[in-house]
Parts: C-alpha cells; sequence; structure tokens
C-alpha cells in the first residue's frame, strides 16, 4: 500500500475546515465581526481577541471566519458558471459542424485576447459592483479556457469504438452525448475547475482589494487586506492573518487539484 500523502490530507482537512465556516460560522465565533470597540483599537493578538483586532476595534478571528463565506463563494460560483458555461460552449463547438466550431472558436480567441481583470472591470462598469457582478465578471473570464477543455476532450472522444457503435444502433447525437461523451469528458474539466478554484479565490480578493467585491462593512479577505494597508506600520496583524486565510485555501485547493489531474493522467496512460 502506498504511504498516505500527507500533503493531500492537510489540504483536504484545510478545505473542509473553510468549507464549515463558510457554511455556519456562528460554530467557530459568536462573536459579531461588525462589532466594533473604541477601547480596542488595534489590539494585537491575546486572550481578549486570538487574531488581535482591526482599525475599528472589530475581532479579526470572527471576520475571518464570516469572511469565509463571501471569500469562497465568490469564486466558487465563477467556477460554477464556467464550468457549466463552458462544457455547453465546447460541446456546442465540436458538435455542431465547421462553420459553428470556427465561430465559437474566434469569439472564444476575442475573449481570451482581453486581459481578464480589464474584462472584470468591464462588466463591473456595465452591472456595477458586488459580489454577484464580481462572480459574473470572472466567470466570464474563465469561460474560454472550460470551453476549450471541453471542445478538445469531445473532438477525442468522437473517433472511439463505442461512441460509433451507439451511432450504428441509431442512437441520437443527444444521447450520445448524453451517455457517453460528457461522463468521459467530465474529468479532465472538473480537474481544471479545481485549479482554477484557487485562482478564482485570489482574484475575487483582489477585486475586493481594490473595492470591487461586497460592499463594506461586510467581512471579505481581500477587503480586510486593503483597509489594513494604512496601519502596516504599527500594526501587521490586520493584513498577516487575512493574508494567511487566503494563501492556505489558494495552497489546499491547488494540491487537491493537482493530485486530481496526476490521478487522471494515470488513468489515462
Amino acid at each position: 500500500m502506498n504511504r498516505p500523502r500527507i500533503g493531500l490530507w492537510l489540504g483536504v482537512a484545510v478545505l473542509l475546515a473553510l468549507a464549515a465556516m463558510a457554511a455556519a460560522p456562528a460554530l467557530f465565533t459568536g462573536t459579531d465581526p461588525n462589532a466594533t470597540d473604541v477601547n480596542a483599537l488595534l489590539q494585537p493578538p491575546g486572550d481578549g481577541h486570538l487574531l488581535g483586532t482591526d482599525q475599528s476595534g472589530r475581532d479579526l478571528y470572527a471576520r475571518i471566519v464570516y469572511g469565509a463565506r463571501p471569500s469562497l463563494l465568490i469564486g466558487a460560483g465563477a467556477v460554477g458558471l464556467a464550468l457549466v458555461g463552458g462544457t455547453l460552449v465546447g460541446v456546442a463547438a465540436a458538435q455542431l459542424g465547421r462553420i459553428a466550431d470556427q465561430v465559437i472558436s474566434r469569439l472564444l480567441d476575442v475573449v481570451l485576447s482581453v486581459p481578464g481583470l480589464l474584462l472584470v472591470f468591464l462588466v463591473v462598469a456595465v452591472l456595477g459592483p458586488g459580489a454577484t457582478t464580481a462572480t459574473v465578471g470572472l466567470a466570464v473570464v474563465s469561460l474560454p479556457g472550460f470551453a476549450r477543455v471541453a471542445r478538445a476532450e469531445v473532438i477525442g472522444l468522437r473517433s472511439k469504438a463505442y461512441v460509433e457503435a451507439a451511432h450504428g444502433f441509431g442512437w441520437t447525437r443527444t444521447q450520445v452525448v448524453l451517455r457517453h461523451v460528457l461522463p468521459n469528458a467530465a474529468g479532465p474539466v472538473l480537474a481544471l475547475a479545481t485549479v482554477s478554484l484557487g485562482a478564482m479565490v485570489v482574484a475575487s480578493s483582489s477585486l475586493s482589494f481594490v473595492g470591487l467585491g461586497p460592499r463594506p462593512p461586510t467581512a471579505e479577505w481581500g477587503a480586510m487586506l486593503a483597509d489594513s494597508r494604512e496601519f502596516l506600520a504599527v500594526a501587521w496583524w490586520p493584513a498577516a492573518f487575512p493574508g494567511a486565510a487566503i494563501t492556505l485555501a489558494v495552497l489546499a485547493v491547488t494540491v487537491l487539484g493537482r493530485h486530481l489531474q496526476h490521478t487522471l493522467d494515470g488513468r489515462h496512460r
């Protein structure tokens, strides 16, 4: 038997903890994340406040716990939308004929030619700032990558013997796609989704950092980093702990995604 992979299990444990915080933050702290205390401004980590307080006297531990939900949901929502939309677009490009394939491929090239953050800023400028807008903008940026992977997988599967046999038995194109093509193409697309989640968490925090994420006083890791910039010379903890939360989330997702990719590559070989 192979020895357990410590890094993988640590990544899974971190993800489960963050998911639990996002789902039920009240289980981890009974402190109001938006409660201010003028007598505890920038208090260092200690007994009264485990991770210290910010410039408004708010408990940093409570804000990090409650900040897990918007920080992770924006990234996960963007990946989910891009996964579904990109898969549909990729399958359509591969299945609807050469002209449709060329048109869709050129449109994807156009989207990819625009810098990602610039495209997100364009979406936010049109729809207005907020968590939903950030999710949609990041999904639009990520969609071409999923579409290209799905298209390549479908094209590779079309020549498989079991797909040709299904057509020979009189199955419709839709039946073949739903029963044979999509299940076999799902692995690489899901692996890409896992790896992309880490990038989306960073991107969502970046949008909040520049004020394009959830509105104040909502606790969000990127916004907490932005608020701490003016106080770095006198207090390191308001920036260090939200930054550590983002780093841990990205590392955990990346480790899990890489493991999934290696597993799928081994099965293909």
